[in-house]
């Protein structure tokens, strides 16, 4: 029968080796699975489409949608005309003014 040192010393290797493994697979970088390898071609796909952070395959109506919806958002939480919705909101808090209480015996 093993001790418990000697099965840990025979099954630490083969943790370790599992962990390197999946660490390292990321690197490797080759797609075995067929639908693993068109994911990675559409996304290399889009990635040479894409400019300048404007949308993959829009037209003249899903561009004016998203106007619409960027105006109808700004609206509804008080952004306008000349306000950058991308800024966070600058607070100005006001101490308020506390009357000295005089006591009177």
């Amino acid at each position: 029968m093993m001790s418990t040192s000697a099965l840990l010393k025979v099954l630490r290797p083969a943790v370790c080796a599992s962990r390197n493994f999946g660490v390292c697979s990321p690197a490797l970088n080759k797609a075995t699975d067929p639908i693993q390898k068109l994911f990675l071609e559409k996304i290399q796909e889009y990635r040479s489409k894409s400019s300048g952070g404007k949308m993959v395959d829009s037209n003249a109506d899903i561009e004016r949608e998203l106007k619409n919806e960027l105006e109808r958002v700004a609206k509804q939480f008080d952004g306008g005309a000349g306000v950058d919705m991308t800024q966070f909101p600058a607070f100005k808090f006001e101490d308020p003014q506390i009357d000295s209480i005089t006591t009177t015996n």
